[in-house]
């Protein structure tokens, strides 16, 4: 269950940077399918990166068992994926507020929070 539930924020955050992207692009006549493409397969690319981020943690827990070291594979599978999970997440709420910030020049407070979460990312 908590597979499906990172890939489903996965998702849907992606769905929301894309939609933001498009009305950005609209807003600022910039239109173009190619970007849209490149955008849309990048997407692809973060939630098939999830999931085999999600299924490596599976596939590490059911190894663990079998060679009788269930809780070191455990920490080790749930470290790999939330850490994916995690980096995506930001990454695509960066992505988000950027968008946002340029639809909505007078969201300020937008660029402070893309401020904090690049220092986060970055370290």
């Amino acid at each position: 269950m908590q597979y499906i539930i990172m890939l489903m924020i996965i998702v849907g955050l992606a769905a929301a940077d894309y939609l933001t992207g498009i009305i950005k692009a609209y807003c600022k006549n910039e239109i173009c399918s190619r970007k849209m493409r490149k955008g849309g397969l990048n997407k692809l690319g973060e939630i098939i990166v999830m999931t085999s981020a999600c299924g490596l943690d599976i596939g590490i827990n059911a190894l663990g068992k079998y060679y009788e070291s269930a809780e070191l594979s455990a920490i080790a599978g749930k470290i790999t994926a939330v850490a994916v999970f995690i980096y995506i997440t930001v990454m695509e709420v960066i992505s988000l507020f950027e968008n946002y910030a340029e639809i909505n020049p007078d969201a300020q407070w937008a660029l402070k929070i893309i401020r904090k979460l690049k220092n986060f990312k970055e370290e």
